[in-house]
């Protein structure tokens, strides 16, 4: 049925009126059963709003709320601590430095203090072996059955700080509570930091590695990686093998030199970086560092060549072959490794352990060495390499040849070279 104009109109109007009075209903209605109503006391807002962001850390996995009872044991256990050193630290060496950085042999000193009372104690120092270390392999061996538990590990580093982690198993999921007690300038212990995290995952290896990944912010939440990785030695190496690990290895290293991550013998010495191994080599025969700016026009050939046949079966014409080597100077080339001729690698921040000392029976010395890596990473054998040395009565020493094994070669990144002859 069709309508008119003017019926048009006066329906469209009486519509209008309708809603106008459907909404004025409506929000009488809303004001009835707002009546009477008390806002809550900001307190109560205030707890609310705390517990949405617990829940929230929860949910992270990180910054999580410490409970009272493990802060105060936290404290009283690194205040027991850090009594039993504070003699060792006030009579210490701690030098000029705004930074303090004690000797080694007095951190040495400090475990060995704190280990004699039965406490689970290490250092930050390369190849330390961790005091009363049973307990906590006991604890995690428990974890892997589904056992619930909780263990505590003290750590000292190198200023005379302390590091309290504590580790708990509820089941399913570890946590680690971390405190943090450092020497005031009065000479005083103070709680620094304490922080209460889960484990997104963790493993316990054979060897006794202790390896896990803390919950960290992530993208996009930051814009930098933040690096969760952990690598704790649990059960020690033999002394021997420590040892051998600070003479023949841990002076090298895998950044700056090719020494130890590439496969070479006294019949293949050409592709050794003798440019980049020469400051290395230096710092291990005279301890202390290569002050390169002494030798801005090159190092003379003399102690170049000297110092690397001392190190290697390899010959002066061989070196001056092989080596990025200025015959009309007489120098060898050296630069400072920088942005210009190094890309950073994970894998180049590794440290070679001896696991394995093997005497062969032409004298020589075959070291089966693992580059441990406690960064992204978090691998205690990155790559597993052979290096035979001839250990001689004097303390000296030579390497003879290294070679990588199971394919590691691929795993690892391209050695660059610091030099190259066609830079000289």
């Amino acid at each position: 049925m069709l309508l008119g104009k003017r019926a048009r109109v006066w329906i469209s109007g009486w519509r209008r009126c309708e809603i106008v009075i459907l909404l004025a209903v409506l929000l009488l209605c809303a004001c009835a059963k707002n009546e009477g109503k008390v806002e809550p006391p900001a307190s109560d807002v205030k707890e609310v709003e705390e517990n949405k962001e617990a829940a929230g850390s929860f949910d992270k996995g990180y910054d999580l709320p410490v409970d009272e009872e493990e802060r105060a044991e936290a404290e009283r256990d690194c205040g027991v601590v850090m009594k039993l050193i504070s003699d060792i630290y006030a009579q210490a060496d701690k030098g000029e430095a705004l930074n303090v950085v004690l000797p080694a042999d007095t951190v040495l000193q400090m475990k060995k203090r704190v280990g004699e009372s039965g406490w689970p104690v290490t250092t930050t120092t390369s190849y330390a072996s961790m005091e009363n270390w049973k307990g906590v392999e006991r604890f995690l061996k428990d974890c892997r059955e589904g056992k619930i538990g909780a263990a505590a590990i003290y750590e000292i580093h190198s200023d005379g700080a302390l590091t309290r982690m504590k580790y708990s198993f509820d089941g399913t999921d570890m946590y680690v509570l971390t405190a943090i007690t450092c020497w005031t300038e009065e000479g005083q212990p103070e709680m620094a930091d304490i922080t209460y995290t889960r484990i997104k995952g963790w493993t316990y290896s054979e060897k006794g590695w202790f390896c896990y990944e803390v919950c960290v912010p992530e993208p996009p939440e930051v814009t930098e990686i933040v690096d969760g990785s952990c690598l704790v030695r649990i059960r020690p190496r033999n002394k021997k093998q420590r040892e051998l690990s600070e003479k023949c290895v841990y002076g090298i290293g895998y950044q700056g030199n090719n020494l130890l991550c590439s496969n070479w013998d006294a019949r293949h010495m050409q592709a050794l970086d003798y440019n980049g191994l020469y400051e290395y080599l230096y710092a291990m025969k005279y301890g202390k560092k290569f002050n390169g700016e002494d030798y801005a026009d090159g190092i003379p050939r003399a102690p170049f060549e000297k110092l690397i046949m001392e190190y290697l079966p390899v010959s002066a014409e061989q070196i001056r072959k092989y080596a990025v080597f200025n015959t009309k100077k007489q120098t060898y080339a050296w630069v400072r490794l920088g942005c210009f001729n190094y890309t950073p690698t994970f894998f180049s921040t590794s440290t070679p352990e001896v696991v394995h000392i093997k005497e062969n029976k032409d004298g020589t010395v075959t070291l089966t060495v693992e580059a441990v890596c406690d960064m992204v990473l978090c691998d205690e054998a990155v790559i597993t390499h052979k290096l035979t040395v001839r250990l001689a009565e004097d303390g000296s020493f030579q390497y003879l040849g290294n070679k990588i094994l199971h394919g590691g070669i691929k795993k690892i990144p391209d050695y660059e070279y610091r030099i190259r002859k066609e830079q000289q």
